[in-house]
């Protein structure tokens, strides 16, 4: 099995307008750094209308991740609330062709936020 990238070859922005329109919901779980201000956000027409120019609006090149809470296919929608938010750092490969950590010196430092998803009662 092979996965094709981007989603299905499909213009992505047809699709998230699909994806909500159809009733799915989906809150953002973790961003790249410079996308702080995202995480923890419901994606809505409004918040795709919000993200930078050079960010897909289904994510497709790793900038951020979502948690899909109802839509048709649930028997009802997952309760959940949004807690802490963390940043973690991590040390990135040199280069394009090195695919995991070395015991050499990494110098590139990125990072994620992240945010808590838990249950809507507790």
């Amino acid at each position: 099995m092979t996965g094709i990238y981007p989603l299905w070859k499909r213009d992505t922005r047809e699709l998230i307008n699909e994806f909500l329109s159809l009733g799915f919901g989906t809150v953002i779980a973790c961003t790249q750094a410079h996308l702080e201000e995202f995480v923890g956000k419901e994606i809505s027409l409004e918040l795709i209308k919000s993200l930078p120019a050079d960010v897909d609006v289904c994510g497709e090149n790793g900038e951020f991740h979502t948690f899909v809470f109802k839509g048709p296919i649930f028997r009802q929608p997952i309760g959940y609330r949004t807690g802490e938010k963390v940043f973690k750092e991590y040390a990135a490969p040199k280069s394009k062709d090195d695919t995991c950590f070395s015991s050499d010196p990494v110098t590139t430092v990125s990072g994620f936020w992240y945010c808590d998803l838990l249950p809507a009662d507790s």
